[in-house]
Order: C-alpha cells, then sequence, then structure tokens
C-alpha cells in the first residue's frame, strides 16, 4: 500500500528498551533529530530492571504486540482483523503464509499489520534479520507497506540461521542495511542477487563521548572491559592474559562489565587462576557508568572470538564507545573489527582466542612500548568520520525515502 502521505517509519524490534541494544535508542534519536517521525513496535516486553538515561529522550511512542497464549486468543486476533475488509481480504490472500509461519510470528504480524494501517506508517524498519523481520515481512504483505531491515551478526552467522527464510526477506525487502564491510561481503556471496543491500555503520551521539587524552600513568595498568558474559565476547582469554602477566611480573587489574549466561563460569575461572585480587565482574551498568569506567582506565579490550555455534560480534558498539572517549583499544581479527582496529594505527589487533598475542598487546601498553596516544588520536579521528549517528541518519533517511519514491513509481 505505497502511499504519498507525510513518511512515519515503524521500528520493529524483538524487544523495546533492551539494555544491551544501545545502537538502537541511539539510532532512533538521530532519526527524530533530522525530522522524522516514528513509531516503536516490540514484540516481547522487556525483562532489563536497568535503562540508559537516553531512553528518555526518544519521542516515538511505542506499541507492545500482544501473543496468542491460547488458540481463543489466535482467534480473536483474526476475528478483531477481519472486521476491517481490505485486512480480512489481505489475510485470505496469504493464508498460506500466514499458515506456514510459526503461531506467534503470524499473530504478530497481523496485529502489526493492523496497527501500521491505524498509526498511517508508511515503511517498517526491523532490526535483526531473525524474528522482528519476519513479522515486518508478513505485515508488509498483508497491507502493501514496504520494508526494510538491519543485519547485524548472530543473524548472518549463527548455526540456526534458516539461510531460505533469510535469502526470501533479502529479496522481498525494499532495502537491507549491514553494519560492516565484512558482512556485506558475506551477504553479496552468500545470497546473491537478492535485493539492495547497503553497509551502514551503527553510529555514535559523538556529543556524549568526549575525547579525553590519557593522564600519565602510575601504578598497575588498569584494563576495562564491556560486553555480555557470552562466548561470543572472549573475556576467559582476558582473564587468562592477567594471570600469564601477573606470572611474569607485569602489575595489571581488569573490570569487566556486563551480564550473562557466563557470569558463573567466569567468575569461577578467576577463582582458579587466582587472579580475583585483579580481575572484577561488576555486573551490568548504565551508559554513564561505562563512561567513568572508561575515563578511569588505561586500555579498553574487546577479546572477541567465533563461538562454536557460529555467533560472532558484528562490530561491537562499545569498542566504537572507548574509541571515540580516547582510551586505546585492543580487539580481535573477527568480522568487521579490523575495519575500525587497524592494527598499530587505530589499536591493537590480535588473533581471536590467542592469550599470547593479547598479553603481549597489554605488555606494550604496560611498559610504555606502545605509542597509546598516538593509537587514541588517529581512532578518535576515525570514528569522527565514519560513526557519525547523524551521518547514519541521513543515509537511512534518504534509503527509505527512495524506497517509498520507488513503491510509488510502481503502482503509477
Amino acid at each position: 500500500m505505497p502511499s504519498d502521505a507525510a513518511p512515519r517509519i515503524g521500528y520493529v524490534v524483538k524487544v523495546y528498551p533492551r539494555f544491551s541494544e544501545t545502537f538502537v535508542v541511539t539510532e532512533i534519536l538521530a532519526r527524530e533529530a533530522l525530522g522524522e517521525d516514528l513509531v516503536v513496535f516490540a514484540l516481547r516486553p522487556t525483562d532489563d530492571a536497568r535503562f540508559h538515561p537516553e531512553l528518555a529522550r526518544v519521542q516515538a511512542p511505542v506499541f507492545h504486540l500482544g501473543r496468542a497464549t491460547k488458540p481463543s486468543a489466535l482467534w480473536s486476533v483474526l476475528r478483531d482483523a477481519a472486521a476491517g475488509p481490505p485486512l480480512a481480504d489481505a489475510i485470505a490472500a496469504h493464508l498460506g503464509e500466514l499458515l506456514s509461519a510459526e503461531v506467534d510470528d503470524a499473530v504478530q504480524a497481523v496485529l502489526l499489520a493492523a496497527a501500521a494501517r491505524r498509526e498511517g506508517i508508511t515503511h517498517l524498519h526491523a532490526h535483526f534479520g531473525s524474528v522482528a523481520t519476519t513479522v515486518a515481512r508478513l505485515a508488509s504483505r498483508l497491507t502493501g507497506i514496504p520494508y526494510s531491515f538491519t543485519a547485524h551478526a548472530k543473524d548472518l552467522f549463527h548455526e540456526s540461521v534458516d539461510r531460505a527464510a533469510l535469502a526470501q526477506k533479502l529479496t522481498d525487502a525494499a532495502f537491507t542495511v549491514t553494519v560492516s564491510d565484512y558482512n556485506l561481503a558475506f551477504v553479496r556471496e552468500a545470497f546473491p542477487g537478492t535485493g539492495d543491500v547497503h553497509r551502514l555503520y551503527n553510529g555514535l551521539e559523538l556529543d556524549r563521548f568526549r575525547f579525553r587524552p590519557r593522564p600519565l600513568r602510575r601504578g598497575p595498568l588498569r584494563i576495562a572491559a564491556v560486553g555480555r558474559l557470552v562466548e561470543k565476547k572472549g573475556f576467559d582469554i582476558l582473564i587468562d592474559a592477567v594471570a600469564l602477566l601477573r606470572d611474569t611480573g607485569v602489575d595489571v587489574t581488569a573490570d569487566i562489565a556486563g551480564t550473562g549466561e557466563l557470569a558463573l563460569d567466569l567468575a569461577d575461572r578467576i577463582e582458579r587462576a587466582g587472579v580475583g585480587d585483579r580481575v572484577r565482574l561488576l555486573g551490568p551498568l548504565p551508559q554513564h557508568e561505562i563512561a567513568r569506567l572508561l575515563a578511569e582506565s588505561d586500555v579498553f579490550v574487546a577479546p572477541c572470538v567465533v563461538s562454536d555455534d557460529g555467533n560472532a560480534d558484528g562490530l561491537p558498539t562499545v569498542l566504537l564507545e572507548a574509541m571515540a572517549t580516547g582510551i586505546p583499544c585492543i580487539s580481535t581479527d573477527v568480522t568487521g573489527i579490523p575495519e575500525v582496529v587497524r592494527n598499530g594505527e587505530t589499536g591493537v589487533l590480535c588473533r581471536a582466542g590467542s592469550a599470547p598475542d593479547l598479553v603481549a598487546a597489554l605488555r606494550g601498553f604496560a611498559e610504555g612500548t606502545t605509542d597509546a596516544a598516538a593509537l587514541a588520536a588517529r581512532a578518535r579521528r576515525l570514528v569522527e568520520e565514519r560513526f557519525d549517528s547523524r551521518r547514519q541518519a541521513a543515509a537511512l533517511a534518504a534509503l527509505t525515502s527512495n524506497a517509498g519514491r520507488r513503491a510509488l513509481e510502481e503502482v503509477a
């Protein structure tokens, strides 16, 4: 249902708000700052107990779509939808596709379609090519409203990804964006000829991440690390590296902020390595406390690895935030990370999973043989040039406008 009405963008996300997905809020804020009219549709309620203060600045209304917990609820959704002839006809026309979907996805697609019509949505944009895009695509089929999505990492590389379903989403989307050149090359190679795909880095509100040169270090090398406590973050490698440095007389400490399924395993690893006086697990921290942690630390480490199930980081937002603030960074050669951590230029790059590499990199900072100030200054320039959320928002707005124009031309 292409329209020449004033654009109104519906953001479709699995959970909103989600503490670990600051990039979604940053993107919404940047698009709103451009004057775009947005609405958020969430498929699941949040279970996060803490929220970043930036959330309060979002103007977009938020609608949480229900789920069919029992058969009667499913029929209620369909009965309500059938009360409007256009949507009833669309459900009948696409019934086979709805029946082939998971029940939750089909129900929420119908709910999203009805809500999108009611709210005057002209374009749907989903984050992650998994359930949010499944629902957005089905709702698009029911309404004719074009959709797009951002592909990150797990939705591309995890062993559970349904390649045929992802190919269909890419083909049907008005456009797709993904967050690194590595991802873009992967999509184009793995899914040739399946749609209009662009690389668009996640952006930062640079005014919130002021560059502050590190003061002259006194005492132990203070390491900061931030992320969910899951396999792909590689925090076990960091713990091992701290133990190895201690054994060779290098004085270091490490603070790891985050929560996740490996919290107990990492705590046990710290105890077994005998580095409980050097490594702290801080739990989840809001962004202002992350900023303070970075300001008080000497080096930021993102020791990312590829998990056994294929899961990997695309390009961690917190790594970009660290680079923006002036703390020198160490990371690994996983997916898109080498596009920002350019070894010896904007940071130090290690082989993923290599504790000896990480030890050598940290030793360079501890002993002063690595020019931390030069790395940090070049890293900030790179972030300013390529990761400004205002540039990202303008690119998304242009892609969305072009998609709307094409849709109108197709029905003209």
